[in-house]
């Protein structure tokens, strides 16, 4: 028999489980997480629906779907963070560092990042498959659905049953991610941005992209649930004319003493045309370097990213890219001139630049390579397992 323990309301959780749904029946684990950020809250009530209506189809699921609330203490507060961002706290050494402190030296998102890090691997420990996580946000901006994602195969296979647009190299941009961390202790992961903050509509995005990454990870088999229609429907609907795939080219990184402001009007996805208005600071106005994308623009007082800037991927690049994939023919990177492995490290290598200028990164982007550290003249790039 199935045991569901949703939480009824809208209010944020006095715990940090939202909700649990596990089966008799083996099968895998898909972890939801919610108001990482806490003033991004619709994650919350988006997991409750889905427990709700996998509630009603007990005898349909396998395996376990269990939800958290990521930072109860500035969701309680409705603030993105209390003293810091704890997305961008999820590289190795700064979470060693966090465990190492003494209680009474951590900070509010310390005391957070710990009780989450237990409970998505008390979760993990219980598995009886593979292991999925999906991160559930919501933008200042208003605008469409999206999804992100490491780009591993396994992941491109979890992300594309989910009719949004997908954008790719985020991850090479930002630091200490949750889900860039939880990829490479062996889960599938993926986030979602739902739509603008208060807007209701962002909480029915989340629960159609949940309900449908459920079904993906094979929590109930293809078909099965009557409402997955009406989810895939509706993120078609949100999707609209924009670019099934579109890639992070680059981050516009801001501080406080900036003085940064978004020029108004800008969704979380939006053309621009070359030259055009993006924002000022204190320096003076920030255009468009050509045509292309600009991604997440920041329109809230917190938050050190100001706005990616991308462009659309073809389908094309995308079959080469996996088909180099499946051939292995990254083991032949290093005959590259200027071009090392790292010998301790069997999936990053290091690209001197003075010697390698000819290879743009586009070239190990194929292959699935990211960029994780740029030096004056070594660049190190790195593909995440799976």
């Amino acid at each position: 028999m199935t045991q569901a323990i949703p939480t009824a309301s809208f209010d944020v959780p006095a715990s940090r489980e939202i909700g649990r749904l596990r089966s008799d029946t083996p099968g895998p684990t898909l972890i939801a997480v919610a108001a990482i950020h806490g003033n991004e809250r619709a994650g919350i009530e988006a997991a409750r629906r889905v427990l709700r209506t996998l509630a009603r189809r007990e005898g349909l699921i396998r395996g376990e779907l269990v939800a958290f609330a990521g930072n109860l203490a500035a969701a309680r507060v409705n603030q993105r963070y209390i003293a810091r961002d704890l997305n961008r706290a999820w590289a190795e050494e700064h979470v060693d560092e966090v465990m190492r402190k003494a209680p009474a030296d951590r900070d509010a998102e310390d005391k957070e990042q710990l009780e989450l890090l237990s409970a998505v691997e008390e979760a993990k420990a219980r598995a009886r498959g593979t292991v999925h996580l999906i991160d559930m946000h919501t933008t200042s901006a208003s605008g469409i659905p999206f999804v992100l994602f490491g780009d591993t195969l396994r992941q491109r296979r979890f992300v594309c049953e989910l009719p949004l647009t997908i954008v790719m190299g985020l991850e090479e941009q930002v630091d200490g991610v949750l889900s860039a961390f939880f990829t490479r202790r062996g889960c599938v992961t993926c986030a979602v941005e739902g739509g603008q903050h208060t807007d209701p509509t962002s909480v029915d995005n989340l629960e159609a992209a949940l309900l449908l990454a459920a079904e993906s990870a094979g929590i109930f088999g293809s078909g099965l649930l009557a409402e997955t229609a009406a989810a895939h429907a509706l993120l078609e609907r949100r999707r609209g004319h924009l670019p099934r795939v579109m890639e992070v080219i680059s981050r516009h990184a801001i501080t406080p003493e900036d003085k940064f402001e978004m020029v108004p009007g800008f969704a979380n996805l939006d053309r621009a045309h070359a030259d055009q208005l993006l924002a000022r600071d204190r320096n003076g106005p920030i255009r468009a370097p050509r045509a292309g994308m600009v991604i997440l623009p920041l329109y809230q007082g917190q938050g050190s990213d100001g706005f990616f800037w991308g462009r659309e991927v073809s389908s094309a690049r995308l079959r080469a890219s996996e088909a180099i994939r499946h051939l292995e023919l990254d083991k032949f990177l290093h005959l590259l001139p200027g071009v090392e492995r790292d010998p301790t490290h069997p999936s990053r290598f290091f690209v001197h630049t003075r010697v390698a200028r000819l290879y743009p990164l586009d070239v190990f982007h194929m292959f699935g390579y990211r960029r994780i550290r740029e030096g004056d003249e070594v660049l190190t790039v790195e593909r995440q397992p799976g």
